[in-house]
């Protein structure tokens, strides 16, 4: 744990409790969100090859709004919002960052 508070400049284990209960919450709601997008778009498990595919494209985009999301309703927005800049900027989408910077 000490590990991952020096890493992300976590003041305190309360709120690196925090944390990582955003990151469940988070996970665990864009996996429920992303299955009736897909109900609703006719894709099934019938074709898993389809179903998996477009869950994982779906999921992405929903995940990164909800982490940002619930980063601000348990009040640790500061955390998340770099926490998401860095992530699109590791998956070569910084200009959405970018973007939302100059706004």
């Amino acid at each position: 744990m000490a590990n991952f508070k020096e890493r992300w400049n976590i003041k305190s284990n309360w709120q690196l409790f925090v944390i990582i209960v955003v990151f469940a919450v988070t996970g665990s709601t864009a996996g429920y969100l992303s299955k009736p997008i897909l109900k609703a778009l006719g894709v099934s498990r019938d074709n898993p090859w389809e179903y998996w595919i477009l869950y994982i494209v779906i999921i992405f985009p929903v995940y990164q709004v909800l982490l940002v999301l619930f980063g601000f309703i348990f009040r640790q927005f500061p955390f998340f919002w770099a926490f998401e800049k860095k992530m699109l900027r590791a998956c070569r989408l910084g200009f959405i960052a970018d973007w939302f910077e100059k706004k």
